[in-house]
């Protein structure tokens, strides 16, 4: 029997500000722990919050993006639970009056094409401390400088039917919210984190089926493997006669699989109601249309003009769109280079391997979208070969630097386009291999790519290899 998978996202996004949502304690990462603390953090009697409006700004900045209805008049509402890392006993969040709602994400799946996900909506909170179960034996540590720092949450539909789908929805909402630039998404420091929602129903039904919550995914690698496991997990229950319940399941990632923490929480175990030491949240038309108009292009739109203005396909722009300096980059060369389609193969066939196997990221590169520009041309003019090219690119990697300064180094290395020179490398070649000039004569023509490869190799890569296909054609037909 088949079985269709729902899922739906639940993703907390710290906002770039320099002090936390409700009091001016540093959001700073790496401090000593219970440093970046004071009175309205720690919850200490009679300390009051205060909003902090420019993370404010940045949440709708966010919601905009997301094409969400932003809301005139938002609330916030104490969350209330009690754990060693709230030292309030609640979490100042919204609820029932949240920040916008009501967007859209689309992004695309292997499995559907392009898929038009549901951003059910977008609200304001703020972060809670961290529990620290291996700093001492058989007792667990508590750093509190995580406490009161700003977030939204953005709460997606079931709309999602694979845990391949769920990976391809949280990469592009992180390229989408680094591109307006209100995060840097590291979910290594916890500026974005994620909790799943699962369920599973037999193919052909309509109802959603009870659900279970999946957290502790700390990579998008991660998001897909716990929910392969917990989906697994729920179809062999059900097959096997029993029932899922609703419950919050942790992700182990040693183990690659998940355990059950406790029963799932619905909205009124939590005991919401309005924050009573906070006005409700005001964001009005001229400040939304402020905030709208300081929006870049976003990714989407991108990749749309960067096919129409530069010849690439598709494909070629998902690639050069994946972060904002990469695309600021990539169009920067592209303007200049005589084939911005060339640029675009380079990038992906030559740069981006080289910078996975070192493990660098683009910024790091010791090749500068400039260098990689210079180097397209060079083969464009057939200045230089294909595996010209690709020794320089070795060379740059191994001197650390740029494409264009290793080209002087070298002496600037050009193609061989010496007739008589080839001609007598090919003429030795030829009359050493008589049984491929047999063949090509008898008709097998691609025995041709053969001989191409032994005069490459004789004239060690610098022949043209257009001038030795039409010499070679001439001696072999002839």
């Amino acid at each position: 029997m088949s079985w269709e998978t729902i899922i739906g996202l639940e993703t907390h996004v710290q906002l770039r500000t320099k002090s936390k949502m409700f009091c001016g304690c540093s959001t700073a990462f790496g401090a000593p722990p219970n440093t970046q603390v004071c009175p309205v953090c720690l919850g200490l009697p009679g300390a009051l919050p205060a909003a902090n409006g420019a993370a404010i700004g940045l949440a709708v900045r966010g919601a905009l993006a997301l094409g969400c209805a932003v809301h005139p008049k938002s609330v916030f509402a104490r969350k209330n639970y009690f754990y060693p890392d709230l030292p309030k006993g609640y979490q100042i969040s919204q609820f029932d009056q949240p920040l916008a709602t009501n967007g859209t994400l689309s992004f695309l799946s292997s499995e559907r094409g392009v898929v038009n996900a549901t951003i059910v909506r977008l609200h304001i909170e703020e972060d809670a401390g961290k529990s620290i179960h291996d700093r001492f034996a058989k007792a667990t540590a508590v750093d509190l400088n995580r406490s009161g720092v700003p977030l939204i949450e953005i709460v997606g539909g079931p709309d999602l039917r694979s845990p391949a789908e769920a990976r391809a929805y949280l990469q592009t909402l992180k390229q989408l919210l680094e591109y307006i630039g209100i995060s840097d998404c590291d979910m290594e420091k916890g500026s974005l984190r994620v909790d799943a929602n699962v369920s599973v129903r037999r193919a052909g039904e309509t109802a959603l089926s009870t659900r279970t919550e999946v957290k502790n995914i700390n990579s998008f690698a991660f998001v897909e493997k716990a929910l392969t496991v917990e989906r697994d997990r729920q179809i062999a229950l059900v097959e096997s006669g029993g029932s899922v319940t609703q419950q919050t399941m942790l992700y182990d990632s040693k183990e690659n699989g998940v355990r059950p923490q406790r029963s799932k929480e619905e909205s009124h175990d939590y005991r919401y109601f309005p924050e009573p030491d906070l006005l409700p949240l005001v964001v009005d038309t001229k400040w939304q249309k402020e905030i709208r108009d300081t929006l870049p292009e976003l990714p989407e739109a991108r990749r749309k003009r960067m096919v129409a203005n530069y010849g690439i396909t598709e494909q070629d722009a998902q690639v050069l769109t994946l972060t904002k300096a990469l695309a600021d980059q990539f169009e920067a060369a592209a303007k200049v280079a005589k084939s911005p389609k060339r640029v675009a193969n380079l990038v992906q066939s030559e740069l981006m391997g080289r910078l996975k196997a070192k493990g660098l990221e683009i910024e790091q590169s010791p090749i500068s979208m400039k260098g990689v520009a210079a180097s397209a041309d060079l083969v464009e003019s057939g200045a230089i070969s294909g595996k010209m090219l690709k020794d320089l690119y070795d060379l740059a990697f191994e001197r650390g630097k740029d494409f264009s300064v290793v080209y002087e180094e070298q002496g600037r290395p050009e193609q061989s386009r010496d007739t008589s020179a080839l001609e007598r490398i090919i003429d030795e070649i030829i009359a050493t291999n008589p049984r491929q000039v047999e063949q090509y004569r008898a008709g097998k023509k691609t025995v041709v790519k053969f001989f191409v490869g032994q005069v490459m190799q004789a004239s060690k890569g610098q022949a043209n290899p257009q001038l030795v296909n039409e010499l070679l054609a001439k001696k072999l037909d002839g």
